[in-house]
């Protein structure tokens, strides 16, 4: 007997490790079996009808499909962003159909809610499901059950299947457009600066906006810069504009944004050198750098290995500012003239800055606002020397007089091409 004999701690000790791995191997053996691909049925064909929606639901309404993207940086499985409830949704199940005999394998998923739920009842989540061995699949069908008829499945493309060269160096995510947005001059102000600091690309989860944001979206679309994400989660739960649960029947925060960073992740893994995770009213501004491309090329010689890296949020009240860059054809268009607003607010004692963050996307499996949960990538709090958001709102100490505001002048040194390139877009649209 392999724990027979010696009546010591020492053997008994031994006897209960031995037994416990014995168990623990055998059990995660069997987890492993149970997620692989079986086949279930051969046909002529792949069937079911392939869904366009960026947010499609299942049957049991707890389930909503963002999109499935191929992931190999470990093994080879079809990671599916999308929404759950975190109580009510315990399986799920990937239907794959290989071509070109058409084997309809299925996976069970593995359901991994991400920590960052703040309360809600729905949450961001990643459906990770082992592909089969011998097939590279095209699409996939979510199911809460193995059983059933694939035909009545709809089907989702498998996004990232093909290795790309990157198409730009920079991408900027923001998420989600809503509450009929109409801080048009913000954001055109905004757009112009991400392109005079590198970026090639805006993606924009939207659900709504103004008409008169909806003809700046759509120049911007037509010149390439912009791309339009339908973000209709408000046809699917009750929304909250608060990051946190307030216990009023809400079922997910701030329209589902964690949702949308994460997708946009996935979306521009293969196609861009980095992502930029921030708000419309929000901007990196380099300190000792010109643009974002040198920024970045010294920030990674010093931090090698790091794929994440974080920058310091400070507030410029919309309430505070100068009578300098008064430019009268801007005062018609609805929205703030962040030139005019160069007071930061000072540090609050014991209060820690928020973060946004450039990260490398190759090196990231899940995020949240501030910082990212799960990466293979290191991360780096950059300095405020070396760089820092200039964020333009309303105040967070709405008491401080002038005096003891920070005057911040560094906006000021891109005025110049920031005022030529905005008089373009607003003459083009608005003006």
């Amino acid at each position: 007997m392999l724990c027979g004999g010696k009546k010591s701690y020492f053997a008994a000790a031994v006897c209960i490790i031995t037994l416990t791995s014995m168990v623990t191997i055998s059990y995660l053996r069997l987890q492993r079996l149970s997620h692989l691909p079986k086949i279930i049925q051969e046909s002529s064909r792949c069937r079911g009808k392939v869904t366009n929606s960026t947010i499609t639901a299942l049957k049991d309404n707890r389930t909503f499909i963002i999109s499935p993207y191929f992931d190999d940086r470990e093994s080879k499985v079809t990671r599916v962003i999308g929404i759950v409830h975190h109580e009510d949704v315990k399986q799920l199940y990937c239907w794959f159909c290989c071509q070109p005999k058409g084997k309809i394998y299925i996976s069970k998923a593995k359901i991994d809610v991400h920590a960052d739920r703040f309360g809600f009842p729905y949450g961001a989540a990643d459906i990770v499901c082992l592909e089969p061995e011998n097939c590279d699949p095209t699409h996939v069908s979510i199911n809460q059950s193995p059983h059933g008829n694939i035909d009545q499945l709809p089907r989702f493309e498998i996004k990232n299947r093909k290795a790309e060269t990157f198409s730009f160096d920079f991408t900027v995510c923001i998420s989600a457009m809503f509450g009929n947005y109409n801080n048009v001059l913000q954001f055109i102000q905004s757009v112009e600066m991400y392109k005079i600091l590198g970026v090639q690309k805006v993606v924009i989860y939207k659900n709504n906006c103004s008409h008169l944001m909806e003809k700046v979206l759509k120049f911007y679309m037509e010149e390439g810069t912009v791309e339009i994400i339908p973000w209709p989660i408000n046809s699917h739960l009750k929304v909250s504009s608060n990051w946190q649960f307030m216990q009023d029947g809400t079922h997910i925060g701030y329209y589902g944004q964690i949702t949308a960073l994460n997708d946009c992740i996935y979306r521009n893994m293969q196609r861009s050198k980095f992502v930029v995770l921030n708000d419309a009213d929000e901007i990196i501004l380099p300190l000792k750098h010109p643009d974002w491309k040198t920024m970045m090329n010294s920030l990674q010689e010093q931090n090698p290995g790091a794929g994440i890296f974080l920058f310091e949020n400070h507030i410029f009240p919309e309430t505070v500012s100068t009578h300098v860059f008064n430019i009268s054809s801007w005062n018609t268009v609805p929205g703030v003239n962040i030139l005019q607003h160069v007071h930061r607010e000072p540090d609050r004692k014991d209060v820690i800055n928020p973060r946004k963050m450039i990260i490398d996307p190759r090196k990231v499996i899940q995020t949240s606002v501030h910082s990212v949960l799960r990466a293979y990538g290191s991360s780096v709090n950059v300095p405020m020397d070396v760089a820092l958001i200039y964020h333009c709102r309303v105040p967070l100490q709405g008491n401080l007089p002038r005096e003891s505001l920070i005057r911040d002048t560094t906006l000021w040194r891109y005025n110049s091409s920031l005022i030529m390139n905005v008089n373009k877009v607003l003459y083009q649209t608005i003006l």
